[in-house]
């Protein structure tokens, strides 16, 4: 009988650290979870009375960063090769981004944060007009701009990085414009480890947040299950075997089918609540909270409470920026993985407008609708229920409109889907980043993770509930902020470094026309107006292209470069690489391609009817298929655009010597979304 060969893509240098860290933390909270609490609980206040400036300069910069990025010149740069096109449509790139990971957290405070600040604002009278509206603009602040900045930051470098420049998806890539082929050493991985640290302690965190609200909905479903941490932790235990079985079923059959499960249910809940609710007062009180957002954006940034006493904004805007920074990682592979081909500009429209209007009109629905409840309706014992269990408030909500019973088990059951696709999307993303960035890790590795995340979960509930879990999110996001910082540095310096290489490379989209012989503008004419047949651009590209690299090549080898010339039958291009040593320095290649056939074409020479595509002889350097077609050029003028491209990038290479990679575009038809690691080579 055979057995399968135990196979691991485990990258050790990352694991170990991580497994370290993980086992003493269960370890020592499981030991004594009194004493674990109240280190958690010092640590707490100390970090967020020292460092609270730093979350929120740091999170005012990374907001910054994306505005300017939008409006510059490099908003036109592609995430990807320049020819590349985007994976998916927007309705479908939308769509996803909804699903990017808040579910929990809109459902959790979806009605008990306006509640909370309007019995307690920070500066208004409590309970009165200036406090309600206060409250939604608290609850704007935290799951507005700003989160989606920290999230747009970090699935910008990623997939810049990894998709434009070849590297692998993973944090430590980010940091390559710094130091180089360093990230493959001690430094990167130190920066995995500190990634998946943070999206561990946020995930845990969220399932945390999530569990509890499982537990108070099944107890008000049905009173004789009780709230307590014992239920909760049986809780973790069965859905996150539930995540299990979805993992193992992989990204497509598992994660994304309950993801589009989690949009339907939620989104029919939300016009539920709208339509049987307010409806009106909800439209406009949605026009003028945004409104007031935006006014006061500026202020509300760089607030910290200095001349105030009490932990508000430790236990609200720091909690949920740290909180968002510690599992930016989950968040930014995820919005990464599905921005393959969008410009920077079309990226940054998409990740901060829609899943900020949905969350805005989500708060508006739930948030005034509560509010509506007590001021106009009435129902002020809504306040202490919910300052008694945060937890409840979904479900207080809901008692007062139609059809309780069935809409709460509706939320339930969202609120276990949440749970369930947070934990497998989660799991997945921290065996990538374990394994240096591969995604074809076996299935015991995605086992591992999803028990470690449950486990981790459990263990910081029964050490502290929601105090340990906050702890957990605020301290770890510490250190991923600084990375975050850094790889928004290096990735402004690439951009600059491509800018300049672009600058170098200017007017480079044509031949030159004097390079054409004189007598040659007559079958050019021909081949400008004539349809190209697949036949006449393959037959020209083995032989005029494949002629005129050779002849170069023989005269590189002359001056000490070592240069390889091949056809590719599989993917039909000519291929010229040079290079010194054991690294390809400079990349030619040409490709057959093909496009819509314009009207107006004649017929193909070696056709007898029309064609339905027109094809042509495209060149591609490192970074993309160029806009020309070398078809009908002469051997000279091949020659020529070969000797023109390897200068113009000699010069680049002069002016910025060693600053990227350009790793991807050479083979992009074997580019897949998920890059493979590096350190297999």
């Amino acid at each position: 009988m055979k057995h399968k060969k135990f196979r691991s893509t485990i990258l050790m240098p990352v694991f170990i650290p991580t497994a370290i860290v993980m086992i003493l933390l269960v370890i020592g909270a499981s030991i004594n979870p009194t004493a674990a609490s109240n280190l958690f609980g010092e640590v707490l206040s100390f970090t967020t009375e020292t460092f609270g400036w730093f979350y929120m300069l740091a999170t005012a910069l990374f907001l910054i960063f994306i505005v300017v990025l939008a409006f510059s010149p490099y908003g036109n740069i592609k995430l990807g090769p320049d020819h590349g096109e985007a994976q998916y449509n927007f309705i479908e790139w939308f769509a996803m981004l909804f699903s990017a990971g808040y579910g929990i957290a809109l459902l959790f405070y979806g009605v008990a944060e306006p509640v909370l600040h309007f019995a307690t604002p920070p500066l208004s009278e409590p309970q009165t007009i200036a406090a309600a509206k206060e409250a939604m603009q608290i609850a704007y602040f935290h799951w507005g701009f700003h989160i989606w900045a920290i999230n747009g930051v970090v699935a910008l470098t990623l997939a810049y990085f990894a998709f434009r420049q070849g590297l692998p998806l993973s944090m430590r890539s980010t940091l390559y414009p710094i130091i180089g082929d360093k990230i493959y050493g001690p430094i990167g991985h130190a920066v995995d480890v500190f990634a998946i640290l943070g999206t561990l302690f946020g995930l845990a965190t969220s399932l945390g947040i999530s569990v509890s609200q499982i537990n108070t909905g099944l107890n008000y479903l049905v009173p004789s299950i009780p709230v307590n941490t014992t239920v909760q932790v049986i809780a973790i235990t069965l859905i996150t075997g539930l995540a299990l079985i979805s993992v193992l079923a992989g990204m497509d059959k598992g994660v994304k089918r309950l993801s589009i499960l989690n949009m339907i249910l939620a989104t029919s809940l939300m016009l539920f609540v709208f339509i049987v609710g307010p409806s009106v007062f909800i439209l406009n009180a949605f026009m003028e909270n945004t409104g007031s957002y935006l006014g006061n954006i500026v202020e509300r940034t760089f607030s910290l409470q200095a001349y105030q006493q009490g932990d508000w904004i430790t236990s609200w805007t720091l909690f949920i920026f740290a909180w968002t920074i510690s599992w930016s990682p989950f968040v930014g592979i995820f919005i990464a993985k599905i921005s393959r081909g969008r410009t920077i500009r079309e990226f940054i429209a998409g990740v901060m407008l829609v899943p900020t209007i949905f969350t805005f009109f989500w708060f508006a629905v739930f948030g005034d609708t509560a509010l509506n409840m007590i001021m106009v309706q009435g129902y002020e014992s809504l306040i202490t229920e919910v300052q008694n269990n945060q937890a409840i408030a979904l479900f207080k909500l809901l008692e007062n409109l139609p059809f309780t019973q069935v809409v709460s088990a509706l939320a339930v059951v969202l609120i276990i889907t949440f749970f369930i696709t947070s934990s497998d999307s989660g799991s997945l993303v921290i065996d990538s980043l374990a394994a240096g960035g591969r995604s074809d890790t076996p299935a015991w590795q995605r086992t591992f993770w999803v028990v470690i995340l449950g486990v981790v979960a459990s263990v910081l509930l029964l050490a502290g509930g929601l105090q340990a879990l906050q702890t957990a999110a605020i301290v770890s996001a510490l250190p991923f902020t600084i990375i975050i910082l850094i790889a928004m540095y290096g990735m402004w310096k690439a951009l600059r470094i491509e800018g300049h290489r672009d600058e170098s490379l200017a007017n480079e989209n044509h031949l030159p026309p004097h390079l054409l012989k004189l007598d040659a503008w007559r079958d050019r004419i021909d081949y400008i107006t004539e349809q190209a047949s697949r036949e006449d651009v393959l037959d020209y590209i083995k032989g005029t292209v494949m002629s005129s690299m050779t002849e170069v090549a023989e005269k590189f080898k002359e001056t000490g470069w070592l240069p390889e010339v091949n056809y590719d039958d599989t993917n039909n291009r000519a291929v010229l690489e040079l290079q010194r040593g054991d690294d390809v320095e400079f990349w030619y290649e040409v490709r057959l391609t093909h496009r819509d056939a314009p009207d107006y074409y004649k017929k193909g020479k070696t056709t007898n009817t029309s064609q339905e595509h027109s094809y042509r002889a495209q060149v591609y350097l490192r970074r993309g298929g160029q806009t020309y077609d070398l078809y009908g050029y002469q051997s000279e003028s091949v020659i020529n655009d070969i000797i023109d491209q390897f200068e113009k990038y000699l010069y680049f290479l002069d002016e910025s010597p060693n600053s990227l990679p350009w790793r991807m575009q050479e083979h992009d038809d074997d580019i897949t979304l998920e890059q493979g690691s590096v350190f297999d080579r």
